[in-house]
């Protein structure tokens, strides 16, 4: 079965994964790419970003989707724009992913006990058992870059990351 992506009403099949390899000697001259990190960071996106969407496909979650759930989860109450903030979506992006995951019945949106302008989001019981399984698939697509990476320049690299 091809993996699928949704674009407005139409399923897409996903690119494959295209092995990028960093470190292989090119042909072709790169110039002053070779000196811009924003180029490699770039390549780097992508192939994560390609085995991630081909991980999660399996149980038809994107990886904002993904994210979504996460934050959701852990965050109690946490309200939409609370949620757009930290995981720096576009708000009416944010209302159109949180649309789909509440017709899938994977979230719910509550009226704020503090405050009834606002929305608080949970999670249902199936958000919670799908969350359960991208996790664990989520978790199989990061072994697979720690072992591209090497365990050492994964933890290097994420530390560095996380404190930019």
């Amino acid at each position: 079965m091809t993996a699928t992506r949704r674009v407005g009403t139409a399923a897409l099949p996903l690119r494959s994964a295209v092995p990028i390899r960093c470190d292989a000697p090119s042909t072709i001259a790169r110039d002053v790419l070779d000196g811009h990190l924003g180029y490699f960071v770039r390549r780097l996106q992508v192939w994560v970003f390609q085995d991630l969407i081909q991980t999660l496909a399996t149980i038809d979650i994107s990886p904002a989707q993904f994210s979504v759930l996460v934050v959701i989860n852990a965050n109690r109450g946490l309200s939409q724009a609370e949620l757009a903030t930290a995981l720096a979506i576009e708000r009416a992006r944010l209302v159109r992913l949180l649309h789909r995951l509440e017709e899938r019945g994977l979230i719910q949106r509550l009226k704020s006990a503090a405050d009834g302008r606002r929305h608080a989001l949970r999670l249902t019981p199936q958000g919670r058992a799908v969350l359960a399984r991208a996790r664990a698939l989520a978790a199989q697509h990061e072994r697979r870059l720690i072992e591209r990476l090497g365990a050492k320049r994964h933890r290097m690299l994420l530390q560095m990351l996380r404190n930019f």
